[in-house]
Formats: C-alpha cells, sequence, structure tokens
C-alpha cells in the first residue's frame, strides 16, 4: 500500500503527517509505503498511490485524482491521523 503524505512544500508537516501515519500503520498492524511530498509532486505520485492524506486547505489544489484523498484536521494528533487512516483504508 501507497500513501502520500501532502503538505504545501513537502518538507516540514508532511513530513510530521508521515512519521504519524507510519506509526499509526504500525498501529494497526499494516505495512506501507508512506512519502512526505509536496503539493505540485504529489499530483503525480498520488496516481500510483492507494490514499493521500492532506490539509482542507490543499484538496482543491490537488485538482481532479482518483486516489482518494482524506483530510486530516491536525497533523500531529495522532489519534486522528489513526482515525482518518482507518477510515481512508476502509478498516
Amino acid at each position: 500500500m501507497k500513501i502520500i503524505a501532502v503538505c504545501g512544500m513537502g518538507i516540514g508537516t508532511s513530513v510530521l503527517l508521515k512519521m504519524n501515519i507510519d506509526q499509526a500503520l504500525d498501529n494497526l498492524g499494516l505495512e506501507g509505503d508512506v512519502e512526505a511530498a509536496d503539493i505540485s509532486s504529489a499530483r503525480g505520485a498520488a496516481a500510483s498511490a492507494d490514499l493521500v492524506m492532506t490539509s482542507a486547505e490543499l484538496v482543491e489544489q490537488l485538482g481532479d485524482i482518483d486516489t482518494p484523498v482524506i483530510v486530516v484536521d491536525n497533523f500531529v494528533d495522532q489519534a486522528e491521523v489513526q482515525e482518518k487512516l482507518q477510515q481512508g483504508l476502509e478498516l
């Protein structure tokens, strides 16, 4: 499974989100490849991903992609990240 964590620049909050997604996958006993990306590269990377996780502010900037997009309100809230991941993966 491939998950893209997206923020505006791809070097700050997306890395934090990536770390929390990695932890959530571990908590759920799942394996996955999580990549941090900026909004521009995320559009292309999403084509080969199973899920994209980002903030509400960036959803429109992703444009029309076929990959499901999950909005996370607080990237540092581990419980929210895990809950949204479960919803996105329909667990």
